[in-house]
């Protein structure tokens, strides 16, 4: 699917009009139609502001991959757990694990807990060695 084609997916789930989504962007009503009719490039910095309005991810906005937020994902298989939810956090904004977040999108929770498990594991032990 199309950027957008996903925007106005995305702002129609949201009960937006384009006029919302444009006043939300700083830019034109018109702006929010050629975006969404693919007659102009979105550009990077909209990409990112989007993905903020929505609670997306950026790679979902540009069509690659099919789950709306792959972190919020993650975050929701472990909440029962306040140890790892919390280690979670901290991992989340670790740009080096990017990768990671992409590559469980399409486990279930208790394999999700167990990765992070083991991420944990791995980090205390390192800790440890210090």
């Amino acid at each position: 699917m199309s950027i957008g084609k996903i925007i106005k997916e995305l702002r129609k789930e949201n009960n937006m009009t384009q006029e919302d989504l444009a006043e939300k962007l700083g830019i034109t009503r018109g702006a929010i139609g050629l975006y969404e009719r693919g007659e102009r490039k979105v550009n990077y910095e909209t990409v990112n502001r989007l993905a903020d309005i929505f609670g997306v991810s950026s790679d979902y906005l540009l069509g690659r991959i099919d789950k709306k937020n792959p972190v919020r994902t993650i975050s929701e298989a472990i909440s029962d757990n306040p140890e790892l939810y919390n280690f979670w956090k901290e991992l989340s904004k670790r740009e080096d694990l990017q990768l990671l977040f992409k590559q469980t999108r399409d486990l279930e929770p208790k394999e999700i807990k167990r990765i992070i498990r083991v991420i944990k594991a791995i980090e205390d032990e390192e800790i440890d060695d210090l």
